[in-house]
């Protein structure tokens, strides 16, 4: 069963650049460490300060594996040294998911004229 880990960032308001940035360079990193990286989301309209990180796995074992190989990537290593020097991650909290098959990634459909 695929899990996904889905990562709530509360984030500076006046630093969402740096967040982005930080962002931008798990694109190579966490697929690189054996996870898939889903996507991260960035506040657009309404709340300033919350941000969101979905990475998936084949199950926990995959996701510890992946755990243990992030602490061991250089750039992985200097990503994080940039987000405590920078301090635009005001909490992070982690919920592991997983989908309900039957909702997953539908599509919408045409209306009828």
């Amino acid at each position: 069963m695929s899990v996904t880990c889905f990562i709530q960032y509360k984030i500076d308001p006046f630093k969402r650049d740096e967040f982005e940035r930080y962002a931008e360079h798990w694109g190579s990193i966490i697929p690189a460490c054996g996870g898939q990286l889903l996507g991260y989301f960035m506040p657009h309209e309404g709340t300033n300060n919350v941000a969101y990180g979905l990475i998936s796995f084949d199950d926990l074992a995959a996701y510890e594996r992946y755990r243990k190989r992030l602490k061991e990537d250089p750039a992985g290593n200097d990503n994080f040294r940039f987000a405590q020097q920078e301090q635009f991650i005001l909490e992070e909290t982690r919920t592991f998911l997983r989908a309900v098959p039957a909702t997953f990634l539908q599509r919408p459909i045409s209306p009828r004229d």
